[in-house]
């Protein structure tokens, strides 16, 4: 049987009742509590894959909280809301064509980089996993040119072939690097996210 997703759970009325978009947000907020994600005083942050927003909403009141920051945010869809003030930067495009990646790194380095972007689903497992692994690696090349040393880093990732690779590759290039799923996440959902602490380079 199919999951309902139609219905609200705990996390979906949470979200609506304290003001974000979705109840991913409390997927990032578990994962910055568990490794200490933005304890960088001066954040700059990219988010790939920010629509509609809920991860970037959360970035936006780090960034407020210490009174200094910056956000870039890029995703194919418009975020659900507009955010103002002088620390936000949107990018709607696709993050695999030259000009987009350039006016993502241009706005670079950053001390932090998150990503919740999913590929289009098809209801086949191993082609779903495959172009996560896809995009989980995009989302990789990313950090390996726009991550400052010392930088950290989280992107979701479906399980399955190649996940276990893509991890080892990341340990290679973070002092610290691991598999972890929130409790927001749908018990029955093959989603997990890889966190690399201290970017080496």
């Amino acid at each position: 049987m199919m999951a309902d997703y139609k219905k609200p759970d705990y996390w979906q009325q949470k979200a609506r009742k304290e003001g974000y978009p979705a109840r991913s947000v409390y997927k990032l907020i578990e994962i910055d509590e568990k490794f200490g994600f933005f304890k960088t005083s001066n954040l700059r942050v990219l988010d790939i894959g920010a629509a509609p927003g809920s991860w970037s909403l959360y970035v936006l009141q780090k960034i407020t909280s210490k009174k200094q920051g910056f956000l870039t945010a890029v995703d194919l869809s418009p975020l659900s809301r507009e955010f103002d003030g002088n620390n936000f930067h949107f990018i709607q495009g696709d993050i695999t064509t030259k000009d987009i990646r350039e006016s993502v790194l241009s706005k670079g380095p950053y001390s932090v980089i998150i990503s919740d972007a999913a590929p289009s689903t098809t209801g086949n497992h191993m082609v779903d996993s495959a172009r996560s692994l896809e995009l989980a690696e995009t989302v990789l090349s990313y950090a390996e040119n726009a991550l400052a040393r010392g930088g950290n880093l989280t992107l979701k990732v479906f399980q399955g072939s190649g996940s276990d690779t893509l991890l080892k590759q990341m340990k290679t290039l973070f002092t610290t690097a691991k598999s972890f799923k929130p409790q927001a996440c749908r018990g029955e959902s093959v989603e997990t996210y890889f966190v690399g602490l201290g970017c080496k380079k």
